[in-house]
């Protein structure tokens, strides 16, 4: 079965935008890249299920989202002055499409109109005191997407916090709870569990995961357990990525930039606590995503600066990856997201 793949890239260097590539799930092979629309710095894509895709843009020198139609015909761009954005998801429920702007600190919503273009409906602004880190200069909002019960979950790496928010029907956005990580940590995505109690978070800053139990009644985090996503003795260079669940709510995967790695750990049976299961080599460079594909059967991976990709078989029962492909060429790659 062929599954197709969306790539999200920078056009820094040779890649032209947004690709695809195909997945074939009986042989085990990536093929057919094939660019599928120019544009500047697509870095995180999303879909629709009316199969529309959402970009991250950047036009004459304002950020904002792009939309597009399935068949990558352009329907319009959602601009305003100043960088890009790193992150977008879609709200089907409320018809929403929800932005994070890392350089401006910034939320940010945008409604999604009947033929799936976009306009803006509301931002928000962080100004809560940032970490100590030197990348924490300022607010950095990373992520910006559901909870199970469809409130707005933020990640701000520059403030150490998860900020949670009701969304009004129109899109307007209303602060409830503010979860405070601990200094450093630079919360960039976190993922739910099936059960929807708990979620898993990166932290980019101090390469850790930390398992927080999620409150419906009020919107809040509460950490429960943090562990090193890196060996105690790797002291080189190293920021978390992406994080992942498989559908099962069995295992999380989760990816390292400089140690250059996917580092897996088994889900209790509650969701409540991660064990370390295994960390295998990315074999290649800063990998900033990955995703696993509809079936759970196979990850891959994207490794930005070495402009290739690498595929993984996964075992169901044991989470354990084993390589099958790698020096797969996709330039700036740094976006993975299966057409499901």
């Amino acid at each position: 079965m062929l599954q197709t793949i969306y790539l999200g890239t920078y056009t820094r260097r040779e890649s032209k935008g947004i690709y695809s590539i195909a997945l074939d799930t009986e042989k085990g092979t990536l093929s057919d890249l094939t660019l599928r629309a120019e544009e500047t710095s697509p870095t995180y894509l999303a879909r629709s299920k009316k199969e529309a895709v959402y970009s991250v843009t950047e036009v004459d020198g304002k950020g904002g989202a792009a939309a597009y139609t399935p068949a990558f015909s352009l329907l319009n761009t959602a601009t305003e002055e100043g960088a890009p954005l790193c992150y977008v998801a879609v709200d089907e429920t409320r018809q929403l499409l929800y932005g994070a702007n890392y350089h401006k600190g910034e939320v940010n919503v945008y409604k999604i109109l009947a033929d799936g273009s976009i306009e803006a409906t509301d931002s928000v602004y962080h100004d809560e005191p940032v970490g100590s880190h030197e990348n924490q200069d300022k607010p950095h909002v990373h992520y910006t997407n559901l909870t199970p019960d469809q409130r707005l979950a933020v990640c701000d790496l520059g403030t150490d916090r998860v900020y949670t928010y009701d969304v009004s029907a129109d899109g307007k956005l209303t602060e409830v709870a503010v979860y405070v990580a601990e200094d450093g940590t630079g919360p960039r995505h976190l993922v739910f569990h099936p059960n929807n109690q708990y979620a898993y978070l990166v932290g980019e800053l101090d390469s850790s995961l930390t398992v927080l139990r999620y409150n419906e009644t009020d919107g809040s985090f509460a950490r429960i357990q943090k562990v090193p996503t890196i060996p105690a003795d790797f002291t080189d260079f190293n920021s978390g990525a992406a994080v992942r669940i498989s559908t099962d709510g069995r295992f999380v995967y989760s990816s390292n930039r400089g140690h250059n790695s996917i580092v897996v750990f088994e889900v209790a049976e509650d969701g409540a606590a991660l064990t370390f299961v295994q960390s295998i080599s990315t074999e290649g460079d800063f990998p900033r995503d990955f995703d696993l594909d509809p079936s759970n059967g196979y990850l891959v991976n994207a490794n930005q600066n070495s402009d290739n990709l690498t595929l993984y078989r996964r075992d169901a029962d044991t989470g354990v990856l084993t390589l099958v492909e790698k020096d797969i060429y996709t330039p700036e790659c740094v976006c993975v997201l299966f057409e499901k």
